[in-house]
């Protein structure tokens, strides 16, 4: 599949022609399982005290003539507590058992559960591949996003260059991207409690810009919402396809292409 090259004025400087990485089937349910998996690996395990509602001692006989012991008082043989007594009058409170007040949880969260999912590692590179497709069908692409009719095309290697956000935000406004900017500048409260933890607004995802590696595009390109910036070794699911859903646009520089090729990265 060739592809147009555009410059940061958006002129054509050249055709490419892409790997055979992009020419993967695009598969929904292997891109999902993928997305979820590397979604595993941020999950911090949790879990409560072991020692909770176990600490006090309710150990009470329930045998006949055991002095302090429950037998004969007409009570359920719950554990208790002793609080105070009088001879053999006791004020009893029930604990340690769950289905009482302040007793320990019947199944509380381990935190020694092992929370990562798994995923073949042929199957995650298979999945990376189909998500890339995906990024590269303007049919899935133009579902959600506003893309220019001219896509799916490559970026020039002077996008690499570009060290200020002005600048790349110009470049991507010229490229036909900004219909896009705009979607993705839109603030979107979030329902829920979510609003109270530091994430009151929902931003929504946009452009993914490819380059080869460490650039000061990185930098510049960090304030404009929902646009990310990778190098090409750095790929994930997640990434190609934010939520599950695969089909984000992706701009990928020249440079990266030609190091893909070289090095044949997530090549089958």
């Amino acid at each position: 599949m060739k592809i147009e090259i555009r410059n940061a004025a958006n002129e054509k400087t050249g055709e490419i022609e892409l790997p055979e990485q992009f020419n993967e089937t695009v598969n929904a349910d292997l891109i999902s399982r993928a997305v979820l998996a590397e979604q595993s690996r941020n999950w911090q395990p949790y879990g409560n005290f072991p020692e909770a509602g176990k600490r006090p001692s309710a150990k009470l006989s329930k045998r006949r003539h055991d002095y302090r012991g429950s037998y004969g008082h007409g009570i359920s043989r719950v554990p208790r507590k002793i609080m105070s007594h009088r001879g053999t009058q006791f004020n009893w409170v029930a604990a340690f058992v769950p289905n009482v007040v302040g007793g320990r949880r019947a199944h509380p969260p381990k935190s020694w559960k092992i929370l990562e999912l798994k995923i073949n590692r042929q199957e995650e590179r298979k999945a990376i591949r189909s998500a890339l497709a995906a990024g590269m069908s303007k049919q899935l692409v133009s579902k959600i996003h506003a893309v220019p009719a001219n896509y799916p095309f490559a970026a020039d290697a002077s996008f690499e260059k570009i060290s200020k956000t002005k600048e790349i935000y110009a470049a991507l406004n010229k490229v036909g991207m900004e219909k896009e900017l705009e979607r993705t500048a839109e603030k979107v409260q979030r329902a829920g409690r979510g609003k109270m933890r530091g994430r009151k607004y929902r931003i929504k995802k946009g452009v993914l810009i490819i380059v080869a590696g460490d650039c000061g595009l990185m930098k510049a390109a960090r304030n404009i919402p929902g646009i990310e910036v990778a190098s090409i070794s750095k790929l994930n699911a997640e990434l190609l396809a934010p939520g599950t859903s695969a089909g984000r646009p992706l701009l990928i520089t020249t440079s990266a292409i030609e190091r893909m090729k070289k090095e044949k990265i997530y090549a089958r």
